[in-house]
């Protein structure tokens, strides 16, 4: 992984435009290739990204970002204050919490919740950037990755979102869908989700593990 700090102007061109003035900012270059921009707040989400797979071509003042569809990052450097490479090694993988792991056990063993006539394929199925924690088959035979989540949050979307570019790109599972599975999913998460055409599905936990809930239901 390369870490940049530097004072940039970023600019981004495709789709839409995009434009980010004179600041100091983090610039982030993964081994993957994507590049990401980031400064001192919004926790984890970058000011704007390029995922792989991309390219970055430098020049002193310039960095070009670009993709297949001919999509732009375009970085215009004043001042470069930090620039370093570490490697980081293999990821062990997220060790998810009692919650989610049972979530994920149970939605593996009751699979037809998702859809009649599903099949599980695997649990923790591997991608390049991590496991996607179910590979499923739906009734027509169609490739279906879920990931599960206790609480759907932007940050599940975006890891999904992820998986299913990279599976997509396996002309045996191609095309994957995808189906973002929680007990809790937030409005922006859902809008998002739905936006990718992923699925979005509420879990009820008491129901997987087979006992009725005595809250009052109105649906």
């Amino acid at each position: 992984m390369r870490l940049v700090i530097a004072r940039c102007q970023v600019d981004y061109v495709g789709r839409l435009t995009a434009h980010l003035p004179m600041a100091q900012r983090l610039l982030l270059i993964k081994s993957d290739g994507s590049v990401s921009i980031h400064s001192d707040d919004r926790a984890y989400k970058p000011l704007n990204w390029m995922s792989p797979p991309c390219w970055l071509i430098e020049d002193p003042d310039l960095w070009v970002v670009q993709n297949k569809a001919g999509e732009k990052l375009i970085i215009t450097l004043a001042e470069v204050l930090h620039d370093s490479k570490h490697e980081l090694g293999p990821e062990p993988g997220l060790v998810k919490d009692g919650v989610e792991a049972d979530l994920q056990k149970l939605l593996a063993e009751h699979v037809t919740t998702l859809g009649e006539g599903w099949t599980l394929v695997r649990r923790e199925f591997p991608t390049p950037i991590g496991p996607v924690d179910l590979m499923c088959r739906d009734a027509a035979g169609g490739s279906v990755a879920v990931e599960i989540k206790r609480r759907g949050e932007i940050d599940g979307v975006e890891q999904l979102t992820r998986y299913l570019e990279l599976l997509n790109r396996d002309p045996r599972l191609a095309p994957v869908q995808g189906v973002f599975a929680a007990q809790q999913i937030k409005p922006q998460a859902r809008t998002l989700a739905e936006d990718r055409g992923i699925r979005c599905v509420v879990l009820d936990y008491d129901a997987l593990r087979g006992i009725e809930s005595d809250e009052f239901r109105l649906f």
